[in-house]
């Protein structure tokens, strides 16, 4: 039930399994190399660490929430200080800003460009306060 390529005024076309299986297998390695040469080539991620403290005793604040804004504040990934008030995070070379807040403390925004294979530090000291939400349920609590 195959195509009469004679009645079709044509010659059968000569190709054989192996000349298919030829082709897939060079296709598959030409991706594959251009994938690892891709992957090589682009700049390794630029490490952003934030160090947050109490602005008044300096000690750690480790229960900080870190977010990781575009210049246009959108979300991209949200960081939770450790024991020690840090936080790390890989990012692609940038600019990014930074909204760190914690309970009780007013929330800090800071500005970082980062640059691909450096490791940037960030100290962010925040400053005793009420936030936002805490100031909204007492207004209209009294």
């Amino acid at each position: 039930m195959g195509i009469n390529f004679r009645m079709l005024g044509l010659s059968r076309p000569n190709i054989s399994l192996s000349r298919v299986q030829t082709f897939v297998g060079l296709a598959a390695g030409t991706l594959s190399i251009t994938g690892a040469l891709i992957a090589y080539l682009k700049p390794p991620p630029a490490v952003l660490t934030a160090m947050v403290q109490d602005a008044k005793t300096e000690k750690a604040v480790s229960d900080a929430t870190i977010e990781i804004l575009t210049p246009r504040d959108a979300l991209i990934k949200t960081l939770t200080a450790d024991g020690n008030g840090k936080a790390r995070c890989p990012l692609d070379e940038g600019h990014y800003r930074l909204r760190v807040s914690a309970p009780r403390y007013r929330a800090e925004v800071r500005e970082v460009q980062l640059i691909s294979r450096e490791n940037t530090e960030v100290h962010v000291q925040l400053r005793a306060g009420d936030s936002l939400a805490n100031s909204i349920r007492r207004a209209f609590h009294h």
